[in-house]
């Protein structure tokens, strides 16, 4: 126990510090077990959770759907989304900011990356509410808190990862984020009219489209609902594994990109490497989380961890709101990657033991994970918005953000009080 604690400080006084913390996760778990173990055992222990995090088939989901998402984002799907969302939406008030969120979530379904996401986004959607007279408050914050459903909408590396950790069925994971993703999305809607009502001048209405202009935006986005339905409909029907269905969203995703022109020698190689580099810092983080993993395994940390849990047994609620409390204030300093990686090896066994669901457990450490995206000081999709729009300052887009992260925090209290939102769909996948 002892040990566990000691090398939990050293890890998060490292982390304050900025080093990056896949380094720190991997140098702690190695001196961790050297110390508990051997450096020898350390050694070992470093040469062999490489080895299988590299050989591991199931892992091999990541680079596709990693490439998947650059081959649907150099397609110019993001451009069409947005269209047919501001064509239904865009004569609101804040009606370019609803469309916005809107785009996201459905550019989220085959993308699968926040960070993505906000970026492609913030190219598509911030023209247009400029344009406008939107405030840029209220437009980054749509952009940022939007890209943030590209974690918990399937297909999600996010969900993957914890499948992977927790032995779980990744069909099912996938399955039990659609309806939490959904209610993200409507409570985003209503937080941009909440910030509209009070401030009309933020969002001003555009023009209204007419119904044929309409039908034809509709048109567009076919791409997308071919992709989304060929990956998600032949896991849930049982054709293929997720594995398998990556690889069949890649090969669509370039083919696609392919027939509409957007690829090059120059792109396809720009896209190759950008996965690459991708999957490559992913694993990074992933070993190093393994390792320190690892570690905290062989001291009786775990152990003694359930044992106070189990103390509280007749109030299972408590633990479960005191591991969100501590999810909420690791976000302020964690990536997202890095946190679910962290934490899952060592809270899973616990909520287990208090006899809760695992798929649910999963979506709410997904969700309690965006919020870490768009939070004070570490909020990822801000730093994204910030070095794509450099003329807009990072007070201006965390201002911007902060109605959605209360959002999120009203959907994280519902998804956590009513469990069949998230294990309802789930529960029809075999």
């Amino acid at each position: 126990m002892t040990e566990a604690l000691i090398g939990l400080a050293v890890l998060l006084l490292l982390a304050f510090l900025r080093i990056p913390i896949a380094f720190v996760m991997a140098l702690v778990g190695f001196s961790g077990m050297a110390w508990v173990m051997s450096p020898t055992a350390a050694l070992f222990n470093v040469g062999q959770t490489a080895f299988d995090a590299a050989i591991n088939y199931e892992l091999s989901v990541v680079p596709l759907f990693v490439l998947m998402g650059n081959f649907v984002a150099r397609a110019r799907l993001a451009a069409e989304l947005y269209n047919a969302s501001n064509a239904f939406l865009g004569h609101r008030k804040g009606g370019l900011a609803m469309a916005t969120v809107v785009a996201c979530g459905g550019f989220s379904a085959i993308c699968g990356s926040s960070l993505a996401t906000a970026a492609t986004m913030s190219k598509v959607a911030m023209p247009s509410m400029r344009r406008f007279g939107y405030s840029d408050a209220l437009a980054t914050g749509s952009i940022a808190a939007g890209g943030t459903l590209g974690i918990l909408i399937p297909p999600s590396v996010m969900l993957v990862m914890y499948g992977i950790l927790t032995q779980q069925s990744i069909g099912k994971l996938f399955a039990a984020g659609i309806l939490p993703g959904a209610i993200g999305m409507m409570f985003y809607l209503l937080a941009v009219r909440w910030v509209t009502w009070r401030r009309p001048s933020e969002g001003p209405a555009a023009e209204r489209q007419t119904w044929a202009q309409r039908l034809t935006a509709l048109r567009n986005v076919w791409g997308v609902l071919v992709l989304f339905i060929v990956v998600m409909g032949g896991i849930y029907g049982g054709v293929f594994s997720p594995t398998e269905a990556a690889g069949i969203g890649a090969l669509g995703s370039f083919l696609f990109a392919l027939l509409r022109g957007a690829l090059s020698w120059k792109v396809l190689k720009e896209i190759l490497v950008e996965s690459v580099e991708t999957t490559a810092m992913l694993f990074t983080v992933l070993i190093g989380a393994l390792l320190f993993a690892n570690f905290i395994n062989f001291t009786d940390f775990p152990q003694g961890l359930v044992s106070f849990a189990m103390k509280f047994s007749d109030t299972p609620w408590l633990v479960i709101v005191a591991i969100l409390v501590i999810y909420l204030l690791l976000g302020c300093v964690f990536e997202s990657m890095s946190m679910i990686l962290l934490t899952v090896p060592i809270f899973y066994p616990l909520v287990m033991q208090l006899g809760y669901d695992p798929i649910w457990f999963g979506i709410v450490v997904v969700v309690v994970t965006e919020i870490s995206l768009i939070t004070p000081p570490v909020g990822l999709n801000v730093f994204v918005l910030r070095g794509v729009l450099p003329d807009v300052s990072t007070g201006t887009i965390f201002r911007g953000v902060t109605p959605f992260w209360v959002a999120d925090i009203f959907r994280l209290t519902l998804i956590v009080v009513v469990p069949v939102l998230s294990t309802w769909l789930a529960s029809y996948v075999a």
